[in-house]
């Protein structure tokens, strides 16, 4: 896991979107897409359920995304 991914992780989790995250990160969408591939992958664990309202935390994309959230301030 690297921090980079987390800061992709985090951006779509608050953009609820990876072309909004990508847009407020300044890089384009498909690093970002891979990133959080690569992370669920490395976890074991799907993070986003994917819809029509947008990207929204699982139970344990909520609880990466708190434990992120300490870990970046």
């Amino acid at each position: 896991m690297k921090i980079r991914q987390l800061e992709y992780f985090c951006a779509v989790a608050e953009e609820k979107s990876i072309s909004a995250a990508a847009r407020k990160l300044h890089v384009a969408q498909p690093p970002i897409s891979r990133q959080i591939a690569l992370l669920e992958d490395e976890l074991g664990a799907q993070l986003f359920r994917r819809g029509n309202k947008g990207m929204l935390l699982t139970e344990a994309g909520e609880s990466l995304y708190q434990q992120s959230r300490q870990l970046m301030e």
